[in-house]
């Protein structure tokens, strides 16, 4: 420590391997939220996700959707709108997440930016995305493209959230869905499963140390300040 004179020592860790191997205090079943970006009656993001959901609980997971519709634009109502309070509720409850999007003019669709727009990164001391598994898919209506999916990739990091590497793109949704709605067998499909089955283990992995792997120096410090303010004022 001596090289390092910017650092207050008592609020430096070094990273502990039997934290990081800390053993698993969850006895539920992986919390897994589903959000889609598309209010067609026939929306090939919602169907995706249907179909990831499938998965998800063959794979002995919780899933749940948020409906977006009726989500108000962000700041158009308060925090306080019925759909607004559902939306973070799901979000506090969720342990992962699954995030659809049709690719619209090159992007993600702002149905799904909006939902995301309205989790904030900070509740008071509870930050409701953080150190939550996210897991990325999208559909295209022409040829494979990932411009939905690299916008997504970096939203999922600024809300701190631990990104999965897999990632799914289906080119030619129209034709990768049954007049049943349920996709047909692919490799496209076969990424799907890929995908989740990466989401599930990486829940696993993670849940049970999620606030070990977010405990940040710059926030111990910040802390560490406001409590000796608080008690300096207390004391005098």
């Amino acid at each position: 420590m001596t090289d390092l004179h910017n650092i207050v020592a008592e609020l430096f860790h070094q990273p502990d391997l039997k934290q990081l191997e800390a053993g698993s205090a969850y006895h539920h079943a992986p919390r897994i939220l589903l959000l889609y970006g598309s209010l067609r009656e026939r929306s090939f993001s919602r169907l995706l996700a249907e179909e990831a959901e499938r998965v998800l609980k063959a794979m002995g997971c919780e899933t749940k959707f948020f409906n977006p519709s009726g989500l108000p634009q962000v700041d158009e109502v308060p925090d306080t709108h019925p759909k607004v309070a559902e939306l973070r509720a799901l979000v506090a409850w969720s342990e992962g997440m699954v995030w659809s999007s049709p690719e619209r003019h090159g992007a993600m669709s702002g149905l799904l930016k909006t939902q995301i727009d309205w989790i904030p990164l900070s509740i008071g001391a509870v930050r409701p995305s953080q150190g939550k598994t996210l897991a990325l898919m999208q559909v295209c209506g022409g040829s494979q493209s990932f411009n939905a999916l690299n916008q997504m990739r970096i939203l999922g990091r600024w809300m701190r959230m631990i990104t999965i590497p897999n990632q799914s793109s289906v080119p030619k949704a129209f034709l990768e869905f049954d007049d049943n709605n349920r996709m047909k067998p692919s490799a496209n499909y076969d990424r799907v499963v890929d995908v989740m089955e990466e989401l599930v283990k990486f829940t696993l992995l993670t849940r049970p140390i999620s606030g070990y792997l977010t405990n940040r120096y710059s926030e111990r410090k910040e802390s560490a300040e406001e409590l000796s303010k608080r008690v300096n004022q207390a004391a005098s």
